[in-house]
């Protein structure tokens, strides 16, 4: 079915509520498993069912964020959802006591009981009127982002729409470009501060009405962390900083020597690979789509069906539009056994990234379509950013296709950008671990705290005041993550170590390599990430030695690579 037939309408809420209620009580009273069984399933179908209500109408308020009717929709779902969630954990209370528990773990696997514990803790009814708060100041960046209209070289863009200006080869453009976009967001910095200080507050409070003395423990549980813990997570900020910020501080340092620029760098220059221009995609957003199809029809049988399924039913929507929201995204549209890719074309290579980041997403979700319950269909999300880091050194063998001339530049810059993305996401966990461990920090001091990791972790970066927006500490405010969702970060950065090592795989046999890949995602959310690895034969980036060892091989390759020709 295409996505413009899908029909949405939205639910009655207390016949939701009392049909949740009769199946957790359908499985309390049944009379033995098979009886436990059937509320089990028959309880993941009425979840698909409203779920996807929900999910139809997120979708398309993020393609028009001015549309009034899907706008009061975000709003009925943003208050009545945290209501839904006292009945889910009602139902998720019976089956954490259920006498049938072995015999849905040999039908289901434990991670169904391992994360409902985690879903147990992470919510009360108490917390509902915090939640619903939450969910409307979200929705208030969302949409303040989508809003913005810049003007710049005679025109006006969107944050999207302005991003090849910032990537430009013309110096003065490039500057004038960043200089643009930040003043936007210094003229919207009182509204940004105020709507990120509620949410930290709320969020603050939250943690404290549910025993946690503050955010962080309730943040990573809300996150599905469940196998691993915040101390793991320091250690691998610490050998971020060890490892891989020397590899990535000298990928700097030779960028600035074919710019010929100082070092440190501008933040205009940073964005900067070449000096005859950052690799651009060849063609029409849809050429770039019609590359994919062919790139995925070539890779497997599977992912040929998968792609083509996708544009056959309209299951993309890439285009830069005014209203539209910021940013890209996967989601799964449940009722109907699809995923739906969501993205802002805008002319750079992300275009291509987008083409193979998202779909690696969508494709484990097509893979796992089966899966009952949905909630296995899914990995937590750093499981789930391995499907898709990985999915873009996949593409390299259509890299030609994608890039044509400027395929060598696209090479080398992709690989160095993988290497120079993880400091920056490693950064951005830290600093959330900051600010909820200080709720009581002031905008201002939150910025400060920016600026001082900026100098740990991205030690390249010029602070010179040129660019007042990012020199000042305050560029985090563009990450909608931060915003979003709180502490889904670092899932990039322990995912981009899973990827390199695909990418080391990949060089020396792809066949392999690719049974790996499947492998690895077949197995859908059955299991935790860490041992979803291991059933796969990857290394754990928690090891020190692996992300050492990534680091290591990707140097070798980009200080080998041969850049001859290319300005």
């Amino acid at each position: 079915m295409k996505f413009s037939e899908m029909k949405y309408a939205r639910p009655d809420i207390e016949t939701v509520k009392s049909e949740l209620q009769a199946v957790t009580q359908r499985l309390v009273n049944a009379a033995d498993y098979a009886e436990a069984k059937k509320a089990f399933i028959d309880k993941d179908r009425l979840e698909r069912k409203f779920s996807t209500q929900n999910i139809l109408a997120e979708i398309r308020h993020s393609i028009d964020t001015r549309d009034k009717f899907y706008d009061e929709e975000v709003d009925f779902w943003n208050e009545k959802y945290p209501e839904i969630e006292e009945y889910l954990q009602q139902w998720t209370e019976a089956l954490l006591k259920s006498e049938y528990r072995e015999e849905f773990i040999k039908d289901f696997g434990d991670i169904v009981f391992l994360n409902g514990e985690l879903a147990v803790k992470s919510f009360s009814p108490e917390i509902i009127s915090e939640m619903q708060k939450e969910n409307d100041l979200v929705n208030e960046y969302n949409k303040l982002i989508a809003s913005a209209q810049i003007d710049f070289n005679g025109g006006t863009y969107t944050i999207s729409q302005l991003s090849p200006f910032k990537n430009d080869a013309d110096d003065g453009i490039r500057l004038a470009a960043w200089k643009a976009e930040g003043k936007w967001y210094k003229d919207n910095q009182k509204e940004l501060d105020r709507i990120y200080d509620g949410l930290v507050k709320l969020r603050d409070t939250m943690g404290k009405k549910l025993g946690y003395g503050g955010y962080t423990q309730l943040g990573y549980y809300r996150m599905m962390r469940n196998c691993y813990d915040k101390n793991d997570v320091e250690k691998f900020r610490n050998a971020v900083v060890k490892y891989l910020v020397p590899v990535a501080d000298g990928i700097f340092r030779k960028q600035a020597e074919r710019l010929g620029v100082s070092y440190p760098l501008s933040f205009a220059d940073a964005a900067l690979s070449f000096r005859s221009g950052n690799p651009k995609p060849q063609g029409t957003p849809d050429e770039i789509l019609e590359a994919g199809r062919r790139f995925y029809d070539k890779l497997s049988p599977e992912t040929s069906e998968f792609f083509n399924m996708m544009l056959d039913n309209e299951l993309l929507d890439v285009l830069s539009t005014e209203g539209k929201q910021a940013g890209g995204y996967c989601t799964g549209i449940y009722e109907y056994d699809v995923p739906f890719i969501f993205a802002n074309f805008n002319g750079t290579s992300s275009d291509v990234e987008t083409v193979t980041h998202e779909a690696g997403h969508a494709f484990a979700d097509w893979y796992n379509r089966d899966r009952v319950p949905m909630a296995t269909i899914w990995p937590s999300m750093e499981g789930c950013e391995v499907h898709s880091m990985s999915m873009e050194f996949f593409a390299w063998m259509s890299a030609e296709d994608f890039f044509g001339s400027d395929t060598r530049k696209f090479l080398y810059s992709h690989l160095a950008g993988a290497i120079k993305f993880i400091p920056y996401g490693t950064m951005v966990d830290h600093f959330q671990h900051i600010v909820y461990e200080k709720p009581e920090l002031t905008p201002a001091e939150r910025h400060a705290e920016w600026k001082r990791l900026l100098g740990i972790y991205m030690p390249w970066l010029k602070l010179d005041g040129e660019i007042p927006f990012y020199s000042d500490g305050e560029g985090w405010q563009r990450q909608l993550h931060i915003y979003g969702s709180p502490f889904y970060y670092i899932d990039y950065c322990l995912a981009q170590t899973v990827a390199l090592e695909f990418w080391a795989l990949i060089q020396e046999d792809l066949e392999s390599a690719w049974k790996k890949y499947i492998a690895y995602t077949e197995q859908g959310g059955s299991t935790v990430f860490t041992k979803l690895l291991e059933n796969a034969g990857l290394e754990s980036p928690f090891d020190e030695a692996t992300l050492k060892g990534v680091c290591e091989k990707a140097n070798d390759w980009l200080n080998a690579y041969n850049l001859e020709g290319i300005e």
